[in-house]
């Protein structure tokens, strides 16, 4: 029952008030310009967008380059800054190329196609010394030879969403528009993986045909070097006749779908499929990785290769080496280590990443080596393996970075810190207090193009006593 206080339905009254809150947030969002306006690009944002002026206000412009003139229209003014797309380009820097993908611009999966391949390495080396020079106060002293691979079909590690759209009479499946929370209507994916990437249209008219097609928002793609599984998230359980069809569809295209009713620790194959877990190799160590579906890994195989192959070199490790791995993940670089080292510990904190790391362990016969879980985040004092020396340390951190676990240095007194980022900002930051507060110097810097045709930077650095 609804109640009632003086005649008053407190529901209706309730719903009244938020129509009105609704009506004054809409009156009050700013009326932008619908004509085009005139600006020349000076430089570029760390995500990619052209930066200009506009009467003393900082402009972004999407797809835009650093010396083009061109006419945009705004898509959102704030006070301190505003963002628009291009209409027309005037001048043309260059460096830009036609994007090779039909979507680029409306899906949000790629932002740097309208760059030549090249630019884009440049690009993104610019940014990482500018992020060190700018928020660390520190400057490299050399720079490596970036790690180049594939820049196409490249991705084998992706959440792709799913929508069925009732306007549409289909289903959606990929990414979202750029800056938009709405699906892409798109039939391929250049970046991803064939496997996937090739077959976006198949999997929309396979979902289409379930009882539950508008009951599915996303898809967890995980391709191993032989194997391709697809864990699709189901809100309500598929029927009989919706497993065969997917079922069917698995076998024809040769992988494996999942099902997914609530958190990562319930993907299961269909009723009567055996469980497959994917697997990739680090040939140069000898060493076989596996993973499940969920779980984190890096989304590109051969940089991957090339960036434990850079580490091994840069540590120049041997028997008598402790090393101690942050943020270890399920071993991608600690099981490579202990290959050389002669005792290597990982931390990460993630426990089923954890429990991973120790049957990869398992698997490729490594004893020298030990997992832990805790939120490096938080006081280690009480964690016995804090206590503990360590003679080099790797850090693979998430974009958050490492500054809280980098106190600790005066306690394991490393002569040598590889840090391997996905984010040059906080990697900037945490090499500023590498460098001025813990004594180290930052010898050498460089990125890996982990993520051709987008804004991401993919970096290490090593710092020494």
């Amino acid at each position: 029952m609804l109640k009632q206080v003086g005649g008053i339905n407190l529901q209706m009254e309730a719903g009244h008030k938020n129509n009105m809150a609704q009506h004054k947030r809409r009156s009050r969002k700013k009326v932008l310009p619908d004509q085009p306006v005139q600006i020349t690009i000076e430089s570029l944002a760390h995500d990619g967008r052209g930066v200009g002026h506009v009467d003393g206000k900082v402009v972004f412009v999407d797809e835009a380059l650093p010396g083009e003139t061109l006419e945009f229209i705004y898509t959102d003014s704030r006070k301190d800054y505003a963002e628009g797309k291009i209409v027309k380009l005037l001048t043309r820097a260059p460096e830009r190329v036609e994007p090779e993908c039909p979507h680029y611009g409306n899906c949000g999966g790629c932002s740097f196609q309208h760059v030549a391949e090249a630019e884009q390495i440049r690009i993104k080396e610019g940014l990482l010394l500018e992020q060190f020079k700018r928020i660390g106060k520190v400057e490299a002293a050399e720079l490596w030879e970036p790690l180049l691979g594939p820049h196409w079909g490249y991705r084998r590690k992706a959440r792709m969403g799913v929508k069925y759209v009732a306007k549409k009479d289909r289903v959606l499946v990929g990414f979202r528009e750029r800056r938009q929370p709405f699906l892409a209507d798109i039939n391929a994916c250049l970046v991803m993986h064939p496997l996937v990437g090739t077959q976006l249209m198949a999997l929309s008219e396979v979902i289409g045909q379930l009882t539950i097609r508008d009951k599915i928002p996303q898809i967890e793609v995980a391709i191993g070097d032989n194997e391709c599984v697809l864990a699709m998230r189901v809100l309500d359980p598929p029927t009989v006749e919706d497993k065969n069809i997917l079922r069917e569809f698995a076998h024809q295209h040769h992988l494996t779908i999942c099902l997914q009713s609530k958190g990562p620790d319930t993907i299961v194959p269909l009723d009567g499929e055996p469980v497959v877990t994917p697997s990739y190799a680090l040939p140069d160590q000898g060493l076989t990785l596996q993973f499940k579906p969920a779980m984190f890994t890096q989304v590109n195989y051969e940089i991957n290769r090339q960036m434990i192959n850079r580490v091994l070199a840069v540590m120049a490790l041997s028997s008598e080496d402790r090393v101690l791995d942050l943020f270890c993940g399920l071993g991608n670089f600690t099981l490579p280590l202990a290959t050389q080292a002669g005792f290597v510990v990982g931390v990460e904190g993630d426990q089923p990443l954890v429990d991973q790391a120790w049957a990869n362990a398992r698997l490729n016969q490594l004893s020298n080596v030990e997992f832990y879980v805790a939120d490096l985040s938080r006081d280690l004092s009480g964690q016995a393996w804090a206590q503990q020396r360590y003679n080099k340390i790797l850090l693979d951190p998430s974009r958050a970075g490492a500054s809280e676990v980098l106190g600790y240095l005066k306690i394991w007194q490393p002569e040598q810190v590889v840090y391997v980022s996905c984010n040059p900002s906080t990697l900037a930051r945490d090499a500023g207090i590498l460098v001025n507060e813990l004594g180290y110097r930052l010898v050498k810097a460089g990125v890996m193009d982990m993520f051709p045709q987008t804004g991401h930077v993919e970096s290490m650095a090593l710092f020494v006593k």
